[in-house]
This record gives structure tokens, C-alpha cells and sequence, in this order.
């Protein structure tokens, strides 16, 4: 029997669920495209709510002002390239008024509700072995998560920025599950602690809502099962060992916008 280690981001989840091809395109055969302007806001956003949080786990805060400088500089000098024409939704000036709006809420209206032990915090490979020859390596750092001191353990909330976070006065928490639970099987792997949940940090990009945070809930069973029903771990190990990675053409990032893999996919509209 031939052994595979197929190497999945914790991060990538959601979207091998939602379109397995697209997935399989830009994490299995290098598939990328540039980013968005929209892309790199939230990016930023992250970068100077990061430095904030950083700084009170430092013993040396710093302001909601410096956490504005930390991410008008990553705006402005993203690492990756930003293709400024496949989005124009939204111009650099008003990316910037965005930006430092929902950085200045966070440092004052949702960091100090936590205590905080770390911020993008690396952790080590974890395999998980599937059977039949098939090795599922977690790997990444959590680029847009914290981990919090909870009443009953660590707490991993994770910062999510967009147009739609909040319905109804709620956090949206459909289809965050999945990430959430490798970040909580990770962490406890890493650090030989336990992770009794995760939650949701919402930054809107767009209208009026302010920030909010969700409730905390346990997103390890979306991985790794119940009783009643496999988690998808074991629905991915079938994906990987028969090398099937069925495309979504109904997805909403099916588009030539989102997908690395959209000129060579045969199976959209």
C-alpha cells in the first residue's frame, strides 16, 4: 500500500466543502491569483488589531492610534500582489476610512473584553492518520485568531472581516465550524492544552454594524464526528485516497473573480 501525506491548511477547510475543485486547484497544484483591494483591507485590519493585542500580551500597550499606523502600513505595503482591477467595489481611500474605523472599534470596544495568551500563534504539523494509506497533515498558524484565557480552558476566537457577518443582530456562524475545530484540535496538539471552544469575531467591512463578538461554541465534532455521523476528516481522507475533488459550480465564489481555476474549469455556467 502507498502512503500519502496530503498537507491541508487549517484555514482551507470551509473550501475544500465548498468547491473540492477549486480546492484541490490552488492547495494541491499551486493554482493562485493576485488579491483584491478588499482582500488586503481585512488583511491590514488583522495586521493592526494583531500589533494591539500583541502589545497588551507584552506588558507594554500601545494605542488604538499606533494600531491605525500598523495597519496603514500594511495597506499600503501588502507581501503579496494586488490586482486593484478585479474589484472596484471599493476605492484606497475608502479601504483606509474602513479600515481605521474598524481597527479604533476593536481596540476599544472588543479587545478589552479579552485576556489574551497569545495572537497568530504557529503550531506544529499534527498527521492524522485516516487508514488505507492516507496521512492528513494540519498545518498553519492562526494567522486571524487569538487564544484566550476561558473559564474552563483556552478559547480561540477568530477574527473574520467582510460584507455579511451579521444577521439579525447575530454573528454569523454558518460554515466556520470547520476551521474553527483544526484550530482546536491544533492548539491542543501543540500545546498539550485544552481548547474548550471557539467564537467569532465579526468586523464589518460594510454598513453601519458595529463589531461584535459571537458565543462560544465546541467546532470539534464538524471534524472529527459524532456518534451519528463521520466528521470530515474521514469524508476528506475518501476525497484524497480515490483523488476525486468534485467541483461546485452553485458555489458563491464560483467566478472568474475567486477562482484560480476558473479557465480551466470545464463545469461552470
Amino acid at each position: 500500500m502507498t502512503n500519502r501525506i496530503v498537507t491541508v491548511r487549517a484555514s482551507s477547510w470551509g473550501s475544500l466543502f465548498d468547491c473540492a475543485y477549486k480546492w484541490e486547484g490552488e492547495h494541491l497544484l499551486g493554482m493562485r491569483r493576485p488579491s483584491t483591494l478588499r482582500a488586503s483591507l481585512g488583511t491590514a485590519v488583522h495586521a493592526g488589531t494583531a500589533a494591539f493585542d500583541q502589545a497588551r500580551i507584552d506588558g507594554a500597550p500601545i494605542s488604538a492610534l499606533d494600531a491605525g499606523d500598523a495597519f496603514m502600513h500594511t495597506l499600503h505595503h501588502p507581501e503579496g500582489e494586488v490586482d486593484h482591477k478585479r474589484d472596484t467595489s471599493i476605492t484606497m481611500r475608502e479601504a483606509e476610512k474602513v479600515g481605521l474605523s474598524l481597527t479604533t472599534k476593536y481596540c476599544m470596544q472588543i479587545s478589552p473584553l479579552f485576556e489574551f495568551k497569545a495572537v497568530e500563534m504557529t503550531m506544529k504539523p499534527m498527521d492524522i492518520d485516516c487508514g488505507n494509506g492516507i496521512t492528513i497533515r494540519l498545518t498553519g498558524s492562526m494567522d486571524r485568531a487569538r487564544v484566550a484565557i476561558g473559564h474552563a480552558g483556552a478559547v480561540i476566537p477568530d477574527l473574520k472581516s467582510g460584507a455579511r457577518l451579521i444577521e439579525n443582530g447575530e454573528v454569523i456562524r454558518k460554515g466556520k465550524s470547520a476551521q474553527l475545530g483544526a484550530y482546536q484540535l491544533m492548539y491542543e496538539d501543540t500545546t498539550g492544552e485544552e481548547a474548550t471552544g471557539g467564537q467569532i469575531i465579526a468586523l464589518p467591512t460594510a454598513g453601519k454594524a458595529d463589531p461584535m463578538v459571537s458565543p462560544i461554541w465546541d467546532a470539534r465534532p464538524t471534524l472529527i464526528g459524532t456518534d451519528e455521523a463521520p466528521g470530515l476528516i474521514d469524508l476528506a481522507s475518501t476525497m484524497f485516497k480515490l483523488g476525486m475533488f468534485p467541483p461546485n459550480p452553485q458555489s458563491s465564489l464560483c467566478s472568474e473573480k475567486f477562482c484560480a481555476r476558473w479557465s480551466k474549469c470545464a463545469y461552470h455556467d
